[in-house]
């Protein structure tokens, strides 16, 4: 039987423009990973609106692959169902349960979401919230990293012990939280790192000879949602200074804040390393960035930030062929391993007795943003200034530690996280969910159910109006209503408003000349006469003909 998955992504559209964000390029790769190497017949991408073929496979196969690319509509779940799991780059799938649970039923197929972060608390509460969603086991919420995993299993044991404490009951069924990191094009990186000509020209162009040091940060220059850079900057001024080195620090990104943050990041780097050169370069200049893989002798990200999770830019270096040196935290201790691929700055997080509450309250109660709620916990993470430069100083004075450590780098992304590794893991994933749904969804909730609090809002605000449209709620023409008002309404743009939710004018139009004969005389009699497909479509024409005064239900 053929390999099948479908991928939820609202635009069709899947690509990098200015100052992408990471998640943003993990999603772009791993769905075009998976087209490439998942063999998929067919890869089903669901979206919001018509996406013609051609489009769809530009976006998911730029570089061609065996899967077949299909397409179609969020709201058309069979084919979902037919492909048995579909996939969201993002960790917000309860509202698609309860969609699943309405439509096909909870176990017509798998969910999949694809957690990035977990630092925001209105991520942290979507989260929360498939702890009582239909969700089930043969669901899942990916983690990229132990860290994520453990973090979510503690969160999920104790809202779980606290709705069970509330409201009794038994455990509270959850999701899978499988582990499955993000990847890379590990063969990419190695073409752009391994040219001897671009590495000569570029470290040309900041002045650097071959015996020099260039140590490179590639990501988001934003203190508040990625790193406080003193750190970086006070080792390489430590490690230049023991060493004797010529070292050049080179923060390849973009500045979320804009001239007000490059002047902070400037004023930083004169007062912490006045000895070394440091350089900012346009991370959105992918010619650039290739070649600045190419000259970096060290990679360094001193994350302290809780909006990281996983962290791509290790394994894009490791890729690269070169030693990181990295903050030990989160997703940076599962890629780099201590002594081996780089080194692992130890890290110290503020006391877990209730202070961090302080921090957190200005941001629940809006009154402070989420980035000044992250940068305020990084400002009071302390990342270890001594080993850093101590790393920095042993890769620095040991060109064949360097190379080792490169060497091993490429080794375990090509054993762990260049993508078809990945993507191989996504398919062990779907087949492992499956065989949980197959042994244990015939007992599921049925098709038909609906979310009790953002539902069908004709339900829950059946009270507003005087009565409610059902099958036996009368039809007749309105007084002097005829066909050519009907016609006429398609001119004026406030009656056309909404209309790809009801009935066409052809479908309306037919409607009311059975009315006007006489051959119908109640909405169920009218319903019994439309297509099965087209029935909801039609109930909500034949409300908006009731309330363009061409039909009286009274």
């Amino acid at each position: 039987m053929a390999k099948r998955l479908a991928i939820y992504n609202p635009s069709g559209q899947v690509g990098l423009g200015q100052n992408p964000f990471g998640k943003d390029v993990a999603n772009m790769e791993l769905y075009q990973a998976l087209a490439q190497y998942g063999a998929y017949d067919p890869l089903t991408v669901l979206t919001h609106g018509a996406v013609d073929a051609a489009t769809l496979d530009a976006a998911f196969k730029p570089n061609g692959g065996a899967s077949r690319i299909a397409g179609g509509r969020i709201t058309q779940q069979g084919l979902a169902e037919e492909a048995g799991a579909l996939l969201r780059g993002f960790p917000k799938v309860a509202d698609m349960a309860w969609m699943r649970r309405r439509m096909v039923g909870d176990a017509a197929y798998s969910l999949l979401g694809l957690v990035h972060t977990l630092a925001p608390p209105a991520i942290r509460m979507d989260i929360a919230a498939h702890a009582i969603a239909p969700l089930h086991p043969w669901d899942a919420l990916i983690c990229t990293s132990p860290s994520v995993q453990s973090a979510l299993t503690v969160m999920f044991d104790e809202y779980g012990e606290y709705l069970s404490t509330r409201f009794g009951g038994g455990k509270i069924v959850r999701p899978s939280l499988p582990l499955v990191p993000l990847g890379v094009e590990a063969s990419r990186f190695a073409a752009m790192a391994d040219r001897p000509a671009q590495r000569a020209s570029r470290r040309a162009a900041f002045g650097l000879g071959d015996d020099d040091i260039l140590v490179l940060w590639v990501g988001r220059l934003s203190f508040f949602e990625k790193a406080f850079p003193q750190v970086m900057l006070q080792a390489a001024q430590a490690a230049a200074a023991k060493t004797g080195a010529k070292v050049c620090f080179v923060q390849a990104g973009w500045f979320p804040g804009g001239k007000d943050d490059e002047a902070r990041y400037a004023a930083a780097a004169a007062t912490y390393a006045p000895s070394v050169q440091v350089e900012i370069a346009d991370g959105n200049d992918r010619a650039l960035l290739g070649e600045l893989w190419a000259a970096a002798d060290i990679f360094i990200s001193l994350v302290d930030n809780i909006q990281e999770t996983f962290g791509i830019t290790p394994i894009e270096a490791m890729a690269a062929g070169l030693p990181a040196v990295v903050s030990d935290w989160d997703g940076y201790r599962y890629t780099v391993r201590d002594g081996q691929e780089g080194f692992l700055i130890p890290t110290l997080g503020g006391p877990t007795d209730g202070v961090g509450w302080r921090l957190a309250a200005p941001h629940k109660l809006l009154v402070e943003s989420y980035q000044a709620y992250a940068g305020a916990i990084a400002q009071h993470t302390a990342v270890h200034v001594g080993r850093a430069a101590d790393a920095l100083r042993a890769l620095i004075a040991s060109p064949d530690l360097r190379r080792r450590m490169g060497a091993a780098g490429r080794a375990r992304v090509a054993q762990m996280f260049d993508w078809p590794v990945v993507a191989a893991g996504y398919d062990a994933l779907i087949d492992e969910l499956a065989a949980i749904r197959l042994a244990e969804g015939a007992a599921a909730h049925p098709a038909g159910g609906l979310d009790p609090v953002r539902g069908d809002p004709f339900r829950d605000f059946a009270g507003f109006a005087t009565d409610v449209m059902d099958n036996d709620t009368p039809l007749a023409i309105a007084t002097g209503a005829t066909l050519d008002q009907l016609q006429r309404t398609q001119t004026l743009e406030l009656d056309r408003a909404y209309g790809g939710y009801r009935a066409n004018l052809a479908e309306c139009s037919t409607a009311f000349q059975w009315i006007a004969a006489g051959q119908v005389s109640t909405v169920g009699e009218v319903l019994a006469r439309t297509a099965e497909s087209r029935r909801q479509a039609m109930q909500l024409g034949l409300i908006w003909m009731c309330k363009r005064g061409l039909l009286d239900w009274l």
